[in-house]
């Protein structure tokens, strides 16, 4: 894995291989977990080499987006992170350099935000 890695959060699962194969085709070097809990897993052991994380906010499970946005604010700071929803904006507030973007997204609002931390890293 490279430091350039983005990590998908998505307990949809039609969606989040859309997803996956979407940035992939973008250039992007993707890999994904279900939920939020997966994801602090995956980050626990290979957090020095994601450089953003693209979250859901609703999910399954003890964490959700926004509770991950925080985790990952507060252990890897140097991961940026952008987390999306059907809801107009987050129920809580969303941690500094943390980008919000609604559904239904666009694929160039979502590649330019995370291409953005690809090249930060």
């Amino acid at each position: 894995m490279q430091r350039s890695t983005i990590l998908i959060v998505e307990d949809d699962p039609l969606l989040r291989a859309d997803t996956v194969t979407t940035l992939e085709e973008a250039g992007l070097l993707v890999i994904d977990r279900a939920d939020a809990d997966e994801a602090l897993g995956f980050l626990l052991e290979n957090g020095t080499d994601v450089a953003a994380v693209f979250t859901d906010i609703n999910m399954p499970g003890h964490s959700d987006g926004v509770h991950l946005a925080e985790m990952i604010s507060r252990h890897w700071p140097h991961i940026g992170v952008v987390v999306t929803s059907g809801v107009a904006r987050p129920v809580r507030d969303l941690p500094a350099r943390v980008n919000f973007i609604p559904k239904p997204w666009r694929l160039e609002q979502v590649v330019a935000a995370l291409q953005d931390f690809v090249e930060a890293a």
